[in-house]
């Protein structure tokens, strides 16, 4: 699959989403070494960045070592996003620029941004136009929803419109704004986009992708390019070797008998992959807010998620206030963590 000029060698590409206030450069470097083919940074908003706001100019620092990267922007006037993607290319160079109309929030979509954008189609064709045109040597891509409500599900002929526009693939989130995150996402347009012969960019789907299986299910079955990964990499960045294992099983391996299946990730693996999680943010942001950004993995996590009475030390580990007492109360779950022989 190929989107611009950036090319991917894998079969079935997984990508993690961009979320807010989590897709961090420390998360995005974690989950590319799990597997993640195209990492997303936190949405950007074209304002704040035409305004020189520190936080938004913090989101563009990328580094080599998660390329290829992809940078979101936001934004409800034609006139900043344009701007704001110059300023975006110019500074972090991302390989793929990315605008967002599906947030659907509503101190940005009621503000006409994200998924505010599907109430006025024809401006969100001209923001994506202008974009298109303020990077020409950088590939812009979309995200989506399938509409505004369930009525106004519009996505197979703005699939299309957006095309038109210039963007080099298209990422659609099997909700609509009005659901939110509730309910189950409705993969089936997203297959129908697919199946369009009019359509020649890559479409990407997005949307519950809790599981390898779930995951294999949406390649067979909708014949998407690629899948984006969002709310399930919390706690669970290794979700990626999970899906690449069942995905893409290495068969040199399986020959020598080796365990290639996700069951090979043992629970003292996993801990240290969220030990590690947790030391990144603390090097970028200091002990006591390193600690706070990572509480929400370490509440989701679903390695915790069967252990007897977990509740006292899941709000331990949660109230701790130094890596030391934090590492320690981890440590102290190991063992129920490894089934006894």
């Amino acid at each position: 699959m190929t989107i611009g000029n950036v090319h991917f060698d894998t079969p079935n590409p997984v990508f993690l989403a961009p979320m807010e206030d989590v897709t961090d450069i420390g998360f995005r470097l974690l989950c590319k070494q799990m597997g993640a083919d195209l990492v997303y940074s936190e949405f950007v908003s074209s304002d704040a960045l035409i305004r020189g706001v520190n936080r938004s100019i913090e989101k563009l620092q990328v580094c080599d070592d998660e390329r290829p990267v992809a940078i979101q922007i936001y934004g409800r006037f034609v006139e900043a996003m344009r701007d704001a993607a110059q300023i975006v290319v110019e500074q972090a160079h991302p390989d793929i620029l990315d605008i967002n109309f599906g947030c659907p929030v509503k101190r940005v979509a009621a503000k006409g941004a994200g998924a505010g954008m599907l109430q006025n189609i024809p401006l969100m064709l001209e923001m994506t136009r202008a974009v298109v045109d303020a990077v020409p040597n950088t590939p812009v891509t979309v995200k989506t929803r399938l509409g505004w409500d369930h009525e106004h599900r519009t996505i197979t002929d703005l699939a299309e419109q957006l095309q038109d526009c210039g963007i080099q693939a298209l990422t659609i989130h099997g909700r609509t704004r009005s659901q939110m995150y509730t309910g189950e996402a409705d993969w089936t347009l997203i297959g129908e986009v697919k199946r369009n012969p009019r359509i020649h960019i890559p479409i990407i789907g997005n949307g519950d992708i809790t599981t390898p299986e779930r995951a294999r299910e949406c390649f067979e079955r909708y014949g998407v390019d690629a899948i984006m990964v969002g709310r399930a990499t919390f706690g669970r960045p290794w979700i990626f070797k999970e899906i690449k294992n069942r995905l893409t099983p290495n068969p040199s391996l399986s020959e020598r008998g080796a365990d290639t299946s996700a069951d090979s990730l043992t629970p003292e693996w996993k801990l240290n992959v969220l030990r590690q999680q947790v030391q990144v943010s603390v090097e970028r942001l200091g002990e006591y807010r390193g600690i706070l950004h990572s509480r929400r993995h370490l509440a989701a996590s679903p390695l915790f998620k069967g252990i007897p009475n977990f509740r006292e030390t899941r709000i331990r580990m949660l109230r701790a206030e130094t890596v030391d007492e934090l590492f320690s109360i981890m440590e102290g779950t190991l063992p129920l963590l490894i089934p006894p022989c």
